[in-house]
């Protein structure tokens, strides 16, 4: 069991609000995020119970019992993040004087619960204790199921990698996978991430899959398992930094029947830390443990790095973007990229020049156009049900400036989420999360940001993205975008709003639009996905036409570098 008297006087603070935010999924619970930290304003997570409403929990793992003053912060702080019902879970109670004042805000009708020890287990042992199986998406992620379901019953091969497109179920693949394994044969697996957001996540993807007789475990900066943790727990969530410190002391980590790396384009064939955890517990070897990479973006931009030696020269389970918008596996996209920021003047300076992608960009885009930008997003606002929307910025600065432009224009509610400081404040988690939570149940509409979206974060009713930044790298275009590809009830497309900024986004849509248009293999559905250039009067065929002719090494151009030159040659007269 998850929660046990032992478990909860050992476990510290962090693993303490993990278990209670765990009992609450368990419970059917929504949206369940910890957000206590450094300034949390008197929270520890908050979740969305199955009445629909907001629920606050205070979590505290006190050697005494919880004084009066900090209910009343609880109080305060269920006003701040727009609560319903105050929770206080005390390691130790809370006094007598706390007792009052929960005594007497319950006369006045304010909902404020305190749990204890005793109550968290007893919650728990009334938890079913069969794993009821996970629906999968369609028939193309229980394949993938399958295919891993094979791999670890068989034990071959030894090493492997799954591509499956962001919106597509990855994680969800590899964890029911992993359960019905289980079923069979008890599986030892150690999870690994790249950061400590992603370590935490997995575990929490994980917990609906193992049942509340499966205890868990993260190792990271904050958190050591102990060595008998480690060698009894079956399922632990690492960083990969934290095991490479313990590998490169020259300490040993217990056996394992699995090693599974999460976004595993960073696990490449020059990345010396997950190499070195790699080489020490012999993954995907026949005297080790087997291998599973999961990643959305296998794609690298340093060609001396390569995932194949790593993980195995084809992917066990290959599903990109494009075969999952032509096969209904993704929403229907609405692919606009915009051409009213393009200085047809400067590209006039060109002429009879050794053209890279860095001068063309310098010459030919107008920098900045963000009350365009709005004045789209207005647009399409209107075209879609229930919108929801994400726009990624250039830096903290541009993605604040955003959210009080769109603000501005009271069509809808934005926030800002980042993950550095600017203009003197810095973004705790406990706002991060709070945002968060606001956008989940509608209170806010629509998040500027810069990078937070990239990995890891789930927002599966989003239908709006915007592209109001310079970036030309693959991996981050379609993690992106992806972004708004999942298919939920009542979607019926999902818009991206592309103000390309650099002349390689043009050729990826070319591409992406070649791509689309070519029929579906094996595919009787009728999909609606286009990608269209426009301005702000409506399609732009002509620029369309010829930006067609002039980047017709629509992969060259793509993924060529900065000072690449030669790969862009002087395009024909505009006519």
């Amino acid at each position: 069991m998850f929660i046990t008297p032992d478990i909860i006087r050992g476990c510290g603070w962090q693993a303490f609000e993990r278990i209670i935010s765990r009992l609450l999924i368990h419970k059917g619970f929504a949206g369940v995020r910890v957000v206590g930290g450094s300034g949390d304003k008197g929270a520890d997570i908050i979740a969305l119970g199955p009445n629909g409403k907001r629920w606050l929990i205070q979590a505290k793992y006190w050697a005494r019992a919880v004084p009066e003053s900090e209910v009343q912060k609880t109080l305060e702080a269920s006003k701040l993040y727009k609560a319903s019902i105050s929770v206080i879970v005390a390691l130790n109670g809370v006094d007598d004087r706390a007792r009052l004042l929960q005594r007497s805000m319950l006369l006045q009708g304010k909902s404020l619960t305190v749990w204890g020890p005793s109550d968290l287990i007893e919650q728990a042992a009334s938890l079913p204790k069969v794993v009821t199986p996970r629906r999968a998406q369609g028939d193309y992620q229980e394949a993938a199921i399958d295919a891993v379901y094979e791999m670890l019953s068989v034990g071959s091969p030894r090493k492997a990698m799954v591509v499956m497109a962001t919106g597509l179920g990855k994680t969800f693949t590899a964890a029911e996978a992993i359960r019905r394994c289980t079923q069979n044969k008890a599986l030892r697996v150690l999870v690994l991430a790249h950061t400590n957001q992603l370590v935490l996540q997995l575990e929490k993807a994980f917990w609906p899959f193992l049942g509340p007789d499966e205890p868990t475990a993260v190792w990271n900066q904050y958190e050591k398992p102990t060595q008998e943790t480690l060698q009894t727990c079956r399922f632990i969530f690492a960083s990969r930094d934290s095991v490479a410190n313990f590998v490169s002391s020259g300490q040993s980590i217990p056996d394992f029947d699995l090693v599974l790396i999460d976004e595993c384009h960073h696990a490449h064939s020059r990345s010396t830390s997950y190499l070195a955890i790699i080489s020490a517990l012999r993954a995907g070897t026949v005297n080790g443990p087997q291998l599973l990479g999961l990643t959305a973006t296998p794609f690298l931009s340093d060609p001396e790095s390569r995932l194949e030696p790593v993980f195995g020269d084809s992917p066990l389970v290959s599903i990109d973007m494009i075969y999952g918008l032509q096969h209904g596996f993704l929403s229907q996209v609405d692919y606009r990229l915009f051409t009213d920021n393009i200085n047809w003047e400067g590209l006039k300076e060109l002429k009879g020049k050794a053209i890279s992608p860095k001068s063309v960009n310098r010459s030919f885009f107008i920098k900045e156009w963000d009350d365009g930008v709005i004045q789209q997003l207005q647009v399409a606002w209107g075209e879609v049900n229930n919108p929801k929307a994400i726009v990624f910025c250039g830096t903290i600065d541009h993605a604040l400036a955003m959210r009080d432009k769109i603000n501005a224009r009271a069509f809808c509610k934005a926030a800002a989420i980042h993950s550095g400081s600017a203009r003197g404040k810095t973004m705790g988690q406990y706002q991060r999360n709070l945002v968060l939570a606001d956008f989940e149940a509608g209170d806010v509409n629509v998040i500027c940001t810069v990078d937070v979206f990239n990995e890891g974060i789930d927002v599966p009713d989003v239908n709006i993205v915007v592209f109001n930044r310079v970036t030309h790298s693959r991996r981050i275009f379609v993690q992106q975008l992806g972004r708004g590809l999942r298919i939920t009830p009542g979607k019926v497309k999902a818009i991206a709003l592309d103000f390309a900024q650099d002349i390689r986004r043009y050729a990826a849509g070319l591409k992406m639009q070649k791509s689309l248009a070519r029929p579906a293999a094996g595919s009787t559905l009728s999909i609606g996905n286009k990608v269209v250039f426009r301005n702000a009067a409506g399609d732009d065929p002509k620029a369309e036409t010829f930006l067609r002719a002039w980047l017709a090494d629509v992969e060259a151009i793509e993924t060529a570098g900065d000072e690449d030159v030669g790969v862009l040659k002087f395009p024909p007269e505009l006519t």
